[in-house]
């Protein structure tokens, strides 16, 4: 039986900074309107939280089932590496999907009932994007589900529901975090493309190759830094998210130079750290 440690490892803390982030920047948005409601942005937090928490689980059983995840290199897997019976893991996953769904129920009541559509999609795009019988991460379309749930869903429905509208800095400053957040998958690809084509698991860093994948990374490191400048002429406090760009350098370096293996699980961190500054100082910027 899995220890506490071990479930925890098996949630992947480093990756959960992806969900709350973009929840930091629609509230940010939500503030610099006036509009600002406290307690939907918690609960906003927690469906984001809880529904990463579940995609972690789900996918550590999906590719655990399957033995996709034997050889891998990296974070601790529950099911592939045997400390955690399947069903166990499953039931996580679906006790997290639960938790999720009760909250974005929620936070529908009192807006809109068609975020329970949304809601649905995104618990259903995290279960099909390693389960069922054809996952759409195995069809190199894991970087486009990560960009719109983590990106444009998260940021822009969080702002919606505390302003109960959809401003134009919400969709704007979606896409640099979305982009950040396909960096981590992209990092997260790139070191397992050697055990990714054997178990035949078509990413789209297998699809396009080592050195596109590397150029890839680079561009979801830098382009974030470009866009904040569009939206510097109404809001021009939001350059202090500039003050984040050194962080992007030593993992675009070890990219770049072309570390493989278990020397790209820093980069991991580092681009963690790279979204929490950017995200945060961004909604400082959008909040003044």
């Amino acid at each position: 039986m899995a220890t506490l440690s071990q479930w925890v490892a098996g949630a992947r803390p480093r990756t959960l900074p992806t969900s709350l982030v973009p929840v930091v920047v629609g509230t940010g948005v939500a503030v610099g309107a006036d509009h600002a409601v406290w307690w939907r942005a918690l609960l906003a937090a927690v469906v984001a939280l809880v529904l990463q928490i579940g995609v972690n689980y789900s996918n550590d059983y999906c590719d655990g089932i399957r033995g996709t995840d034997e050889k891998r290199v990296g974070p601790l897997r529950l099911v592939g590496s045997k400390v955690a019976p399947p069903r166990q893991v499953l039931a996580a996953a679906l006790g997290a999907f639960t938790v999720a769904g009760v909250a974005g129920l929620v936070l529908a009541a009192v807006t809109t009932w068609w975020l329970v559509l949304i809601g649905a999609f995104a618990i259903l795009a995290a279960w099909y994007y390693t389960g069922g019988k054809t996952p759409y991460g195995y069809r190199a379309l894991g970087e486009i589900s990560v960009f719109v749930f983590f990106g444009l869903v998260a940021v822009v429905g969080t702002a919606y529901v505390q302003v109960e509208g959809l401003p134009w800095e919400a969709w704007v400053a979606a896409v640099p975090i979305g982009l950040l957040a396909c960096g981590l998958l992209v990092a997260n690809n790139l070191r397992d493309i050697p055990t990714d084509r054997v178990s035949g698991k078509r990413t789209l860093a297998v699809v396009v190759g080592d050195r596109w994948t590397r150029i890839m990374y680079a561009v979801c490191t830098a382009l974030p830094f470009m866009i904040v400048l569009g939206l510097a002429a109404p809001h021009p406090w939001v350059l202090i998210a500039l003050l984040a760009a050194p962080l992007s350098v030593p993992p675009t370096q070890k990219v770049l130079n072309g570390a493989v293996g278990p020397a790209l699980i820093p980069v991991l961190g580092e681009t963690g750290r790279l979204q929490i500054a950017y995200g945060v100082l961004l909604a400082i910027g959008l909040a003044i």
